[in-house]
Order: C-alpha cells, then sequence, then structure tokens
C-alpha cells in the first residue's frame, strides 16, 4: 500500500445483466457491508445518479471501479493503454445459438457455407454487439472446418431499433440475412416471439474453443493504481466475491431470482439461456486454461480491428489479489481460485 495514499471515498463496481458473482454480492448486500467500517461507500455504476460517468464500464477510466463483465470492452481499455489489471476469469455456459427463419431448413454447422450472415453495427465507441456476432459465427463455421469467407457476411444497421438483437432478428424476418448470432436470456425470449428456429447450438459444441466470445471467458478487472495504492481492499473485494460465488452453490433458487433481475428476462429466459448448473460455475479463477482461451479472443479481436493494439493477457493478469483473497476467504491452498485444475480444452 502506498504510504502516502488516503483510503478512498467510494468504491464503485460494475457487471454486466449475466450471471456474476459481483451480482450475487451486491444483491446480498454484501460488499456494502464489507467496507461499511472502514467509513467507504460502495456504489454500482448501473445504479447511480447523474454524479457517475456509465461510460467508464466500458472505458475503465474510473480508478475506484471493479469490473465483472464482457472481455470485448476490457480487452479493448487495455489496448487503448487504461492501466487495468486482470484479476479473475469466470467461464459460464451462457446459450450462444444461432437463428434462423422457421421453415428455412438450415440446420448445423455445414449449412451455413454460402448464408448470408447478419453482422450488427452501433455507432458506439467499441461496437461488442458487432464483435459478439462475428466470433460467434467465426465459432460455428469453425467447428466445420470452415471460416467467415465460406459465409457472406452482412451489415445490418442497428442504431434506429430498440431492444437487444432487434435489427438482426428484424432483419431475419424481412429475408435480408439467412442467419443470426444471439446469446443469453434476453435473447431467448427475442427469438420466440420472433418465431425464429435454431440451426446450430454453441454450447453442445464439445470444444469450448468454438464458444470463446464476449462472455467467456468473462474477466474482472480492476484499475492498476487502487492495486497499487491500496492492495487490501481489492483482496477485500474479491474475497467477498468468492463468498457470493461459495453461497450461490448452495442457493440455486435465489440465484435465479438474482439472474432474472440481473438479465431482466423472465424465468423461462433465464431458465432457456442457463443450464442447471449455472449456480456452480460463479468462483473466478486465473487458470492456464481460461488465460489461454481470453488470449486465443484478443488474437482473434485484433484480427478483426476491434483492438488498436496488442494485449499481452499473461502480463495483464495478476494473480496474487485472488490469492491473497482465497486465503482471507478460507479456502484450502489446493482449491485456490488461482490453481482451480479444469479440464482440457475440448471440455
Amino acid at each position: 500500500m502506498s504510504p502516502t495514499a488516503a483510503l478512498p471515498d467510494t468504491l464503485w463496481f460494475t457487471r454486466c445483466p449475466v450471471p456474476t458473482a459481483t451480482g450475487i454480492a451486491a444483491d446480498r448486500h454484501w460488499l456494502g457491508e464489507e467496507f461499511a467500517p472502514d467509513g467507504i461507500a460502495v456504489r454500482s455504476l448501473q445504479d447511480a445518479a447523474a454524479d457517475a460517468d456509465r461510460a467508464t464500464h466500458y472505458t475503465h477510466a474510473l480508478p475506484g471501479l471493479f469490473r465483472e463483465g464482457g472481455n470485448v470492452p476490457a480487452l479493448w481499455a487495455r489496448s487503448r493503454g487504461e492501466a487495468t489489471r486482470l484479476i479473475g476469469l469466470t467461464w459460464i455456459e451462457e446459450r450462444q445459438v444461432v437463428l434462423v427463419a422457421p421453415g428455412a431448413g438450415i440446420r448445423g454447422a455445414h449449412a451455413l457455407r454460402g448464408r448470408r450472415l447478419a453482422v450488427p453495427s452501433h455507432a458506439i465507441a467499441i461496437d461488442f454487439w458487432r464483435a459478439m456476432a462475428l466470433r460467434g459465427f467465426e465459432g460455428a463455421l469453425g467447428s466445420a472446418g470452415l471460416e467467415l469467407g465460406d459465409a457472406v457476411l452482412v451489415d445490418v444497421p442497428a442504431d434506429a431499433h430498440g431492444g437487444q438483437w432487434a435489427a438482426e432478428l428484424d432483419a431475419l424476418r424481412r429475408g435480408d440475412v439467412d442467419a443470426v448470432y444471439v446469446k443469453g436470456a434476453v435473447a431467448v425470449e427475442a427469438a420466440r416471439r420472433a418465431g425464429a428456429e435454431v440451426a446450430l447450438e454453441l454450447d453442445e459444441l464439445p470444444d469450448r474453443r468454438f464458444r470463446v466470445n464476449n462472455g467467456t471467458p468473462r474477466p474482472i478487472t480492476v484499475h492498476q493504481r487502487l492495486l497499487d495504492d491500496h492492495p487490501d481492499l481489492v483482496d477485500r473485494f474479491l474475497a467477498v466475491l468468492l463468498r457470493a460465488a461459495d453461497w450461490a452453490t448452495r442457493h440455486p433458487a435465489d440465484v435465479d431470482r438474482i439472474l432474472g433481475a440481473e438479465t431482466g428476462a423472465g424465468a423461462d429466459g433465464v431458465a432457456g439461456a442457463y443450464r442447471p448448473g449455472t449456480h456452480l460455475t460463479l468462483r473466478p479463477t486465473l487458470s492456464a486454461e481460461r488465460l489461454a482461451l481470453l488470449a486465443e479472443q484478443e488474437a482473434a479481436l485484433r484480427a478483426h480491428s476491434f483492438l488498436p493494439e496488442r494485449v499481452d493477457v499473461d502480463a495483464w493478469a495478476d494473480p496474487e489479489p485472488l490469492r491473497r483473497a482465497a486465503a482471507r476467504a478460507g479456502l484450502h491452498p489446493a482449491l485456490s481460485p488461482a490453481r482451480e485444475p479444469e479440464g482440457p480444452l475440448s471440455a
């Protein structure tokens, strides 16, 4: 800890509307309780008043911010030179599917050859929606030994449409495209309303490399300044997340309720997007496998020109806060999240 750094008045957290240990901890009010004795307020960027710059969810330019969210903005922020550190990764299957029009007769990855694939475009600083579609189709085609060049990519302007995936599903309904990539709970409900059919379930592909995308793996990041000045605060924050992940393993019904609130989807959407056992998968690690998969994502995003500079994922990662947090949370060293064993890449 810096000898001259005063304790911050506020710690911020932000998360995407997906399953996260941060969301669980926020629902249980454990983050506020942890830091209240220090006189430190803990605030959610999503729930904050106008005094918070919500763009920092993407830029991570707020030094007191913890972020658990998609890897596209996190990698982009680091690539642009923001001094963040990667302190955890989760892998949560979040139903990734390729949808087609009813009666199209398109089934399986091989059937995507030569098809028109919807690639949305948004006028935002980092178009993570476009990145997700490209990587989703890349994974789908790759599972059949194909590449994006074996299909036809169709740009779909999305700014005038309200709701997630609306522009792509409208294009599918009009017959302008043959296939749309979607993921998550809201997508399940949107697809059902559109009457679309599933051509391919990416979650069923045995090799998880074909499922690498914005949320797989999902990073937890913190600003280097906070880590340098107050490593104990970072350790304590992570320890609360480990506690939340552990609590989730014993309370699946509560996790489903929290997911409904976090995603904004109904019970059917949550059940359709997240497979049984999701409540067991919220613990962050920095395992070699997850780091390797994130490095694959970094290379692909750079190849698609989403990242201005290379991000060395191994150098970006700092495993020490998670090791210290595991010790603080009373985890046995053999089960430390930084060392937790995982199966092969095809598991």
